[in-house]
């Protein structure tokens, strides 16, 4: 009769972790999927631009002509992909035709 109870609080057990675990995935995968705002307080601040050729030089004299978000060492896109991560702005995702004051170039 134990070994039955013990069997079933491990399967409950068992069962609540791979829901957590679920839940968690599907959370991070949902925040990955939020787009970099223009307005976005930080992203006012780095200067970004979701369209690079859209950057006022005036206003932000470290730009020049070819850098893009996807050619920076801080992006975390895929290859060929439109949007991707980025080490600056945590869980949302930058345009990779996009630029900001951060910009580095990808060694």
């Amino acid at each position: 009769m134990n070994q039955v109870i013990d069997n079933l609080g491990r399967r409950s057990f068992m069962l609540k972790v791979v829901a957590a675990t679920s839940a968690s995935a599907l959370a991070a995968n949902t925040h990955a999927q939020v787009k970099l705002a223009e307005n976005d307080p930080q992203a006012v601040a780095l200067g970004y631009k979701a369209d690079a050729s859209k950057v006022d030089k005036a206003k932000q004299p470290k730009f020049a002509a070819g850098q893009l978000c996807n050619n920076c060492s801080l992006y975390q896109g895929a290859a060929g992909s439109a949007a991707g991560g980025c080490a600056i702005f945590g869980a949302k995702q930058v345009a990779a035709k996009g630029w900001c004051n951060v910009w580095a170039k990808k060694a």
